[in-house]
């Protein structure tokens, strides 16, 4: 059975429990945002904010994985994966965020993104830019922006979208 996507997920860390979740936006046609929202009891949440820009991509097109978060030829993450949420909660962590702080902390989340990579791929033994997958890989070593690859324009992509 599928999980519940809207339902908070697991992650225990240092021996402690957080919950998580991912949600994508798009406020007044603004630009795609993937949302990371992490939570431990006691404390107040951390939402890392990924916002669509230049060089950078979430997902928002068919060449796109869900989750997939990155710089466009350079470190990336899939924030549906456990692995990629705990190098992320340990390079905020790393950045002065304090679980246990009970107020609300927004980040931008490109500021925390090259650190998480390099500490999954000491955790998990995979290259940062290996972590998103072979279809996300064709369509951003292409250069297509998110907007191009929502609007069909694949007139500059050389991959093969994903299935």
């Amino acid at each position: 059975m599928p999980r519940n996507a809207k339902k908070a997920r697991r992650l225990v860390a240092d021996g402690h429990t957080y919950r998580w979740t991912l949600r994508h936006r798009h406020d007044d046609g603004g630009p795609c945002r993937q949302i990371l929202t992490l939570h431990r009891e006691p404390g107040g949440p951390l939402r890392l904010v990924f916002t669509e820009g230049a060089d950078r991509y979430v997902p928002g097109g068919a060449l796109l994985g869900s989750g997939d978060v990155g710089f466009v030829g350079g470190a990336s993450l899939n924030l549906h994966e456990p692995g990629a949420v705990r190098a992320l909660l340990d390079a905020a962590k790393a950045h002065g965020w304090q679980p246990s702080d009970r107020r609300r902390v927004e980040v931008d989340g490109w500021t925390l993104l090259e650190a998480a990579a390099a500490l999954r791929e000491q955790n998990a033994g995979k290259a940062p830019h290996d972590v998103h997958g072979a279809g996300s890989a064709s369509a951003l070593s292409a250069g297509l922006s998110n907007a191009a690859m929502r609007s069909g324009d694949a007139s500059r992509n050389t991959g093969s979208p994903r299935s």
